[in-house]
């Protein structure tokens, strides 16, 4: 029998958001991100991993995201909203939650939860 940590369960709000971030993430971020978040153009970030650029903190993540980000060394610049200015602030915070979920879990717990 294996050790397994089981996986806390999401209440109908978290589920909600996290319906929301995927379906912002899938109609605005999955072009460059990838349906994996590892990144389907060259000089795109990797999303996954737990040391990754999720790693970092909510209100870094979010300002980069609600301003537009050039990641360092890379020719790619991510524009202001993944440009889509219609992305209200609740978006932006439901599609990192989203991405957290789905992608800065190590790949075992992440067959699993989904």
């Amino acid at each position: 029998m294996k050790n397994e940590v089981p996986m806390p369960r999401k209440d109908a709000s978290e589920l909600r958001e996290l319906g929301r971030g995927q379906a912002v993430y899938n109609g605005t971020c999955i072009a460059c991100h990838g349906s994996d978040g590892t990144g389907s153009l060259p000089g795109v970030p990797d999303l996954t991993g737990t040391t990754g650029l999720l790693s970092q903190d909510d209100a870094v993540l979010l300002r980069r995201m609600a301003d537009g980000f050039q990641t360092p060394g890379s020719s790619m610049a991510m524009p202001a909203k993944g440009g889509n200015p219609a992305l209200t602030d609740a978006d932006l915070s439901a599609v990192l939650k989203y991405m957290r979920n789905a992608f800065q879990q190590d790949p075992q717990t992440r067959r699993k939860t989904q």
